[in-house]
């Protein structure tokens, strides 16, 4: 034990008597000597050292552990210096510190041989070491913006390539060239390929975005590579808005056509479904087609939009949102009535057409009683424990109305966006101070803000961080309940976070796909795919002042809405421009709403009246809230959200070999196709077989059978005579069509 002790104290003090005895090629002025957070950390970041898969991990590797990104720079001088002496960094003998012998693989190396002894960043530690490996004295300037060299990068052919020039503007006012410090990736590299040092090469046609990252930042460009142009031909559509304008302009510079606009018969299905979650009757069908009116598609969405069922769908969007559940407070024995107070609430809203800013801000600044306040019900149903959660309140909140995962900045910056973890704690302060207790009744909580509560602490150094919006500089007045102000700032007009999630999610609604998707995934490193459009919605939602009801007849009135799902031979690979309309697999609960309908036999939810349709239909449960909440068994097959977490992966759109098997047999199908349904009074009616085959059809599809279909059809009602199975046979095969199955 004393030989090791001496041994160490030996190291100290020839490290401390090398300061003075610098190598003569070692820098002498203290302004030429590097930096350790402006020099020294970029060059762990460049290569790869404070990487998650390193010693940037949790508990870092092969005992060395590095800060994830550099978010702890303090913590990594202490280790990288002072935690093993002499060794990670010799003073005494510069040239043999682990740092540099390990780096250039002089030494066995998990992460192998990372630069040469003549590159520019052995050059750097090699001298901050000989320096006496000294820590920054006062204030550093830090970085605030990261620039790139090029707005957008088009290239006419694959391996065309051009390089990117990384900037740093630090908060003293200086820019410097970074691009050997920074690191590159790109999002699809079957279009293009970034390396390391920044040059970028075209693969194959369509679009991307290639980023670097320097920092806590992370910047992209577009890259875009064209098709050959031998074969193109513009088909010059006229625009009907100005969404048009802006997904046609962009669809021509990517020499794309869009697909020809549907027939009425698909619009007719595609926009009732959408707009009232179920298929056109009847009526509606023959009404519409026969409307010889140029504009009768504007008039069908405003009838639409008028329709009570079109608040009640959007109703149950925001309560799929919210999470709005029964049973949510465990081990509170039920609590059915504040969830049916907040749905009945959202409902009210939805049906007054009430602007959407002030509905996001009456919940955020609701307090009160659960049972007969309802959007004070935002505080128990967004996060579903028993005691309040100030953390996961702020990440769940910021994904639902913002679309930004403010959670990843929790344990350290945000590694794809610029959240900082002084962002992710000033946010969680507006929540410290929210609290429940006990009501009158043991069903009750009354929600209030005790404005007395501390702020959230920084994980790192413990400071407190007073209430502060995402991307303020300064905290909201110290005194009263914080969350008036964030209520203010989050639904301004001039918050483009929150008027671009709202335009993004109403878009994606109804497109199928978001402009930026996932749509509660916004960040740096997954912009949307069309940046103009995106704006143009958010402006357009903002000038409307919130009006859910013009944005969605702006989208559903613009040609890009009503273009076929055919193909043509330039878009047919095109998934992300909205070039085509996009098959869509109908939600569990619009399915069902639809098979209702179509075959006029209702179904019964546990706790709900007769006739209430699945859109209105949530889980009632009470006790344990763990688990998934699906309240019946065809939302558990079809993927309707279980609300266990806000995400909006929660609803699953693919189809699966479970829903197939269920509507072949089980008793969704099965049990409408009987003597109490749509078919037996279409039965009893004198009417032909032709005419009894043309009715399923439009009743299941929207549309008359084609005239294979209905020769088809005529040989097994002949061959059956008059036999009742060989229509419920018909209908039974129409309902498990994929295309009643999906939107197209």
């Amino acid at each position: 034990m004393w030989i090791r002790n001496l041994t160490v104290i030996i190291c100290v003090m020839v490290s401390l008597f090398s300061v003075s005895a610098v190598h003569a090629d070692t820098p002498t002025d203290a302004a030429q000597v590097p930096g350790f957070r402006r020099d020294v950390m970029p060059i762990f970041f460049r290569a790869g050292c404070n990487s998650g898969t390193c010693h940037g991990s949790a508990r870092g590797k092969d005992g060395f552990m590095l800060s994830l990104f550099g978010y702890d720079t303090k913590g990594d001088y202490e280790r990288v210096v002072n935690e093993i002496v002499g060794r990670r960094v010799n003073v005494a003998v510069p040239e043999q510190s682990l740092l540099l012998l390990k780096a250039t693989g002089s030494v066995p190396h998990t992460g192998g041989k990372l630069f040469n002894r003549d590159s520019e960043y052995y050059q750097t530690l090699l001298n901050w070491i000989a320096a006496g490996a000294p820590d920054d004295a006062g204030n550093v300037a830090a970085t605030v913006e990261v620039v790139l060299s090029h707005e957008r990068m088009l290239f006419e052919r694959a391996d065309a390539g051009e390089s990117l020039k990384v900037t740093a503007r630090d908060s003293d006012g200086a820019a410097r060239d970074v691009t050997k410090l920074a690191r590159f990736f790109s999002n699809n590299e079957s279009v293009a390929k970034i390396d390391v040092d920044g040059r970028v090469t075209a693969v194959g046609p369509g679009d991307t975005h290639v980023f670097a990252r320097f920092g806590r930042f992370t910047v992209g460009v577009e890259v875009i590579v064209l098709p050959p142009a031998a074969d193109f031909v513009w088909p010059n559509p006229t625009p009907a808005n100005f969404i048009d304008q802006l997904v046609f302009d962009r669809l021509q510079k990517l020499r794309i056509a869009p697909s020809e606009v549907c027939d009425d018969e698909t619009f007719l299905r595609r926009i009732t479904l959408d707009l009232v979650a179920r298929p056109p009757t009847i009526d509606e069908y023959r009404s519409f087609i026969a409307d010889t009116r140029a504009n009768k598609r504007a008039v069908k969405i405003d009838q639409l939009l008028a329709d009570d069922a079109f608040a009640d769908y959007w109703t149950a969007l925001w309560a799929e949102q919210l999470r709005v559940i029964g049973g949510n407070y465990a081990p509170v024995a039920t609590d059915v009535k504040a969830a049916d107070t907040f749905y009945q609430w959202i409902r009210k809203q939805m049906r007054s057409g009430r602007p959407l800013n002030e509905f996001v801000a009456e919940m955020v600044d609701a307090s009160g009683s659960n049972l007969t306040n309802g959007p004070a019900n935002l505080y128990t149903m967004l996060v579903h424990k028993p005691q309040f959660d100030p953390k996961a309140f702020a990440a769940d909140f910021s994904q639902v109305f913002l679309g930004v995962q403010i959670q990843c900045a929790e344990c350290h910056n945000h590694p794809f966006d610029r959240w900082s973890q002084d962002d992710y704690y000033g946010f969680v302060s507006f929540f410290t101070g929210m609290k429940r207790k006990p009501g009158v009744e043991p069903r009750e909580r009354r929600i209030y803000c005790d404005t007395s509560a501390p702020p959230a602490r920084h994980v790192v150094d413990g400071r407190p961080m007073p209430a502060r919006v995402l991307g303020g500089v300064e905290p909201v007045p110290a005194g009263g309940d914080p969350r008036t102000a964030l209520a203010q700032w989050l639904t301004s007009p001039a918050n483009e976070l929150f008027s671009r999630n709202l335009a993004n999610r109403i878009w994606a609604q109804l497109l199928g796909r978001g402009v930026i998707e996932p749509v509660d995934d916004v960040r740096a490193s997954n912009p949307p795919v069309n940046g103009p459009l995106l704006e143009a919605l958010s402006q357009r939602l903002v000038d409307a002042k919130f009006d859910l009801r013009s944005l969605v007849r702006d989208i559903c009135n613009s040609k890009v809405y009503q273009l076929s799902v055919q193909p043509n031979a330039s878009n047919a690979r095109d998934l992300r421009q909205f070039s085509h309309g996009h098959l869509r697999r109908l939600r569990a609960d619009v399915l069902l709403d639809s098979v209702v309908v179509v075959t006029g036999v209702t179904r019964r939810f546990s706790g709900f009246p007769d006739g209430t349709r699945a859109i209105e239909y949530y889980p009632r449960e009470s006790g344990d809230t763990e688990g998934p909440h699906f309240g019946d068994p065809f939302f558990a097959t079809f993927g309707r959200s279980s609300r266990g977490t806000i995400c909006a992966c929660e609803t699953k759109k693919e189809p699966t070999l479970s829903q197939a098997l269920h509507l072949a047999v089980g008793d969704t199908v099965r049990d409408r196709l009987g003597s109490s349904g749509e078919l037996q009074k279409l039965l009893t009616k004198d009417a032909t077989p032709d005419a009894i085959i043309e009715e399923l059809f439009i009743r299941s599809l929207c549309r008359r059978p084609t005239g294979e279909e209905l020769a088809a059809m005529r040989v097994l009602v002949n061959d059956s005579g008059k036999d009742r199975t060989v229509y419920e046979d018909i209908f039974w095969s129409l309902l498990n069509s994929s295309e009643f199955g999906f939107n197209h």
